[in-house]
């Protein structure tokens, strides 16, 4: 099984920018369908973004479309979520997530779907 851990999280200004990693270890990542969710306090896990195996296709609620970007660099074994023209309302605990298939066209869009998480990583946009 894949482990998971993000890093890059902190405190920025509205406007301002971050970037957020997240370095798999145990298995290859090409083989995993990834997602960045984010959870706020007294709100339920919301997807933020998610990519196909090899990084072809992501998937982006309307809520950040524009603003996130998610990349990977499987031979580093990594993924990323690049967030710009961030808002208060990006503050949240931000997870990345893994979910092993076969296929190269699936991206999964919903938590319950992705089998491995990472500890997650604080984002508090102030205002």
């Amino acid at each position: 099984q894949v482990q998971l851990v993000e890093s890059g999280g902190g405190l920025v200004q509205a406007g301002g920018s971050l970037k957020l990693s997240c370095a798999a270890s145990g298995r290859p990542l090409s083989n995993y369908v990834m997602g960045w969710f984010r959870q706020a306090l007294g709100k339920e896990r919301e997807i933020v973004a998610a990519t196909d195996r090899h990084g072809g296709n992501a998937y982006y609620p309307d809520s950040v479309k524009g603003r996130f970007t998610i990349s990977r660099d499987n031979a580093k074994n990594t993924v990323y979520l690049q967030m710009n023209s961030l808002k208060p309302e990006d503050t949240a605990v931000y997870y990345c997530a893994a979910r092993f298939t076969a296929f190269t066209a699936p991206i999964f869009t919903t938590a319950m779907e992705y089998s491995v998480w990472g500890q997650g990583t604080q984002v508090t946009v102030s205002s």
